[in-house]
């Protein structure tokens, strides 16, 4: 494993030193449905936040992966497509992750299984920074722990780009 970049200014620090590679999943076998779980996180998304949907419009995507939306729809808002349909198909696999919806330069994603202590947490917050969404890294800059610390049991990411 290579070290990290001393210059990196997004370096989340402990306890990363060297990238440890994917985060191991908490999906298969779970027996959590993952359709199940985007359309909780989709009615508390409606729910929570009322403004959110109100400019929003319904499509239907002929996808075989809900992380294939992005690309198939040209979603492009600052991130680097490719890799965030990379990064998704992984967390819909590793994690029973679903697009639910692309508002504006948002990205709303549901998770089946998501992690349940700090240290999974931490290993995938360090995953959510190859994003580069501005929410993690930017606008505001959140710690690192406590973006990390945000995961746990959270059945609902967002990722924004400004």
């Amino acid at each position: 494993m290579e070290p990290f970049d001393e210059g990196w200014e997004d370096d989340p620090g402990p306890p990363f030193d060297h990238w440890p590679g994917l985060a191991p999943g908490t999906f298969l076998g779970s027996g959590t449905d993952p359709e199940e779980a985007a359309r909780t996180a989709l009615a508390h998304l409606v729910d929570q936040r009322p403004y959110t949907p109100a400019g929003a419009s319904l499509a239907l995507v002929a996808a075989e992966r809900s992380a294939d939306i992005p690309a198939l729809l040209g979603w492009t808002r600052g991130a680097s497509l490719p890799f965030l349909s990379a990064l998704l198909r992984s967390w819909e696999d590793r994690f029973g992750a679903r697009v639910i919806a692309a508002i504006g330069a948002t990205l709303y994603v549901s998770v089946a299984c998501p992690p349940r202590n700090q240290e999974q947490a931490d290993h995938v917050a360090l995953e959510h920074l190859l994003t580069t969404a501005d929410n993690i890294v930017d606008d505001p800059p959140t710690p690192f722990p406590d973006y990390a610390a945000s995961l746990i049991d959270a059945h609902l990411w967002c990722f924004w780009w400004d």
